[in-house]
């Protein structure tokens, strides 16, 4: 498991991409698909078809790099909520497999 700050933007494909794309591949996605720059230190997120496959790509200071996972069981979840900007809760749930009924925020930092 890698480390995201808490101010991180993670953005998730809603679209299925072939995970066979690479750097180039998946930074051309980004410019068409997504409003942020790909060197904004924000996180990426791609799943297959399937959805047993997903790959994360970002900026680390001096380059890019991917992170990627594959399960043997089951499928990752979509966004809850149906919406391109997740937050770093929903994204770490989606990765340990957790399905929310409703997520219900104690407070909200002004």
């Amino acid at each position: 498991m890698f480390g995201v700050p808490g101010n991180t933007k993670i953005f998730l494909c809603q679209e299925v991409v072939d995970l066979r794309k690479g750097f180039e591949g998946l930074g051309g996605l980004i410019r068409t698909l997504f409003s942020e720059e790909i060197t904004s230190g924000a996180y990426f997120v791609f799943l297959n078809r399937e959805r047993n496959r997903i790959k994360v790509l970002y900026w680390d200071l001096d380059g890019l790099a991917i992170w990627y996972k594959r399960l043997e069981k089951g499928r990752f979840k979509r966004s809850t909520f149906g919406q391109t900007l997740i937050d770093r809760r929903e994204f770490f749930m989606m990765l340990e497999g957790v399905t929310p009924k409703r997520l219900q925020a104690r407070f909200r930092a002004s």
